[in-house]
């Protein structure tokens, strides 16, 4: 069923397309976030890593720079280690970080651990290495000690040197008055003692929650150096959540447009043809791609389009033969009339109103049998199905046959009265008389008429006869409008060529078909019209269909 509708396969597309651009957004989200959080990590190693390596260039001696490192490792509690370039394998993102003074930073996500790589200052041989496996208050209070051992050597000049080291840093650093900051007495009361303290602040803005980090300036006890705010690193900003969104709701779009785009060419076809339709074209005839809603659209236009063209070339067939029909019988009245007015012998005036009356009466059975053909063409026939005796109907034609005195032997092989299909009894007699008839026609003697219901659960009738039978280039010919295979024998036995041709219109809205063979028995023709025995449809009455089952 899923095949067969175009409908399920966009909403079953719609939720892969949605589930695909979920699982995109994401990894999309953790590929950028995994940049992210690798920027804003160098982003809070550079500035200290270019304090830490002004501190080391000012020592003189080796021995005291590693000195320095030692103290430097014990402050932080982080192994530091002073190890030569030449060891160190850096890419080329991380040389070009190193010559710039800032950190290159290499992060462990399964172990949870950084390697801080610090180039030095005047000295290219060596790098200082630093491995970072946890980050906690006593590390973020060590890092204005490094800061302030810098400012040391610049007595008097702290704020103006504070400034020029500040674009090495990503947040703010500035020396800042204790009565200006939102602190409370006990805050105050630990920066007297020399203790530095975090701040916290979490705020609704973007910039989320904030750390920053003061600490007391030992020779201005009135003022205290500030580190921050410096923002947590947040997953997912409103920036990113934004650009995420709108990416996803574009590839989304463009999906739902790729699953939507078959079915408007679909219908945009469909629309041409209908406006061809609309200007008298009838030969344009649709593509039929699968099985769904759309193929099944095509399938009835064109369904209908051979209908409609199929009724215009039966009603200009039907005019044409109609109007050669009615000449003759026509003919013959006008001039009967002629002869009644010039004829005084009573006899003759009588036998010539006969003659009338039977032309007349043919008149009255073309127009009937034009009619019904017209009827079931134009496929308006209400059939009224119901529960038939096949033997019934093939008696009851035999029956009224044999009472024409038509000289022929007519045998019936009915079936048991048990044998019972679903039919309209009126139009099942019309196709056996009709059968009958043509037999009576064409046969030399003999004619058999049977019935009954096949394995397959299809209902027949069928009607033989010993005449000359049909050719079998001729077979489908034969259902066609006034279609004669021999217009002199015809029309001396009185036929109009319309008998098999409803015979054909009714099997098709039967639901089955019409077929011509020879007999093996009689060697003549045998007619075969079969059609499903029971009905499926909860109701009795058989709409216009598509046309499926025969095509005559």
């Amino acid at each position: 069923m899923f095949k067969h509708s175009i409908f399920l396969r966009i909403y079953a597309g719609l939720v892969v397309l949605v589930a695909i651009v979920a699982l995109f957004a994401y990894l999309l989200v953790q590929i950028i976030n995994y940049q992210r959080a690798q920027e804003y990590r160098e982003s809070l190693t550079d500035g200290i890593s270019f304090i830490i390596s002004e501190g080391i260039a000012r020592q003189q001696t080796v021995q005291q720079k590693i000195d320095w490192i030692s103290d430097a490792s014990d402050l932080l509690e982080l192994p530091i280690y002073y190890v030569d370039a030449n060891k160190v394998d850096l890419s080329r993102a991380e040389q070009k970080r190193i010559s710039q003074q800032k950190a290159a930073v290499r992060y462990d996500a399964q172990n949870s651990i950084a390697y801080i790589i610090i180039g030095l200052k005047n000295d290219t041989n060596h790098y200082l290495y630093v491995k970072v496996d946890k980050i906690g208050e006593r590390q973020m209070k060590a890092l204005p000690i490094f800061i302030l051992d810098y400012l040391v050597y610049y007595p008097g000049q702290e704020k103006e040197y504070l400034a020029k080291i500040q674009k090495h840093f990503s947040y703010p650093i500035e020396i800042a008055k204790v009565q200006n900051l939102p602190l409370d007495s006990e805050q105050i009361g630990r920066l007297r003692l020399d203790h530095s303290i975090i701040l916290y602040r979490d705020s609704a803005t973007v910039r989320g929650t904030t750390i920053s980090i003061v600490s007391p300036i030992p020779s201005t006890p009135s003022e205290v150096l500030v580190l921050g705010p410096v923002p947590l690193f947040n997953w997912m900003p409103f920036q990113l959540a934004a650009g995420i969104t709108l990416l996803s709701l574009f590839v989304l779009s463009l999906g739902v447009y790729g699953l939507i785009l078959p079915m408007q060419r679909k219908i945009r076809e469909v629309n041409y043809a209908l406006n061809r339709m609309k200007s008298g074209d009838l030969s344009l005839r649709l593509p039929i791609d699968g099985t769904d809603e759309m193929a099944s659209l095509a399938s009835s236009y064109n369904s209908m389009s051979d209908h409609i063209q199929r009724l215009i070339e039966a009603q200009r067939e039907l005019m044409r033969a109609v109007s050669h029909e009615l000449r003759t019988p026509v003919a013959r009245i006008r001039f009967g009339m002629e002869m009644l007015a010039e004829e005084d012998d009573y006899e003759y005036r009588i036998q010539q109103v006969d003659m009338i009356d039977k032309d007349i009466e043919a008149l009255n059975t073309l127009i009937d049998e034009i009619m019904t053909y017209a009827k079931l063409e134009q496929g308006t026939p209400s059939l009224d199905f119901e529960k038939i005796v096949l033997a019934e109907v093939l008696e009851q034609v035999a029956t009224e046959t044999e009472a024409l005195k038509t000289q022929k032997e007519i045998i019936v092989e009915a079936p048991l009265p048990s044998v019972i299909a679903d039919a309209e009894r009126r139009y099942l007699h019309r196709v056996v008389q009709n059968l009958v008839g043509n037999a009576v026609r064409y046969c030399d003697h003999k004619i058999v008429i049977s019935g009954g219901i096949t394995d397959a659960g299809m209902a027949y009738v069928c009607v033989e006869d010993d005449g000359p039978g049909i050719p079998e280039e001729d077979r489908k010919r034969i259902f066609e409008a006034f279609a004669r295979l021999d217009d002199s024998r015809t029309r001396a036995s009185g036929g109009y060529g319309l008998g098999l041709s409803i015979v054909s219109r009714i099997a098709y809205w039967f639901g089955g078909r019409i077929e011509v063979d020879a007999s093996p028995t009689l060697k003549g023709a045998r007619f075969t019209m079969s059609w499903p025995a029971k009905r499926f449809a909860k109701s009795n009455k058989k709409k216009l269909g598509s046309k499926e089952s025969l095509d005559n």
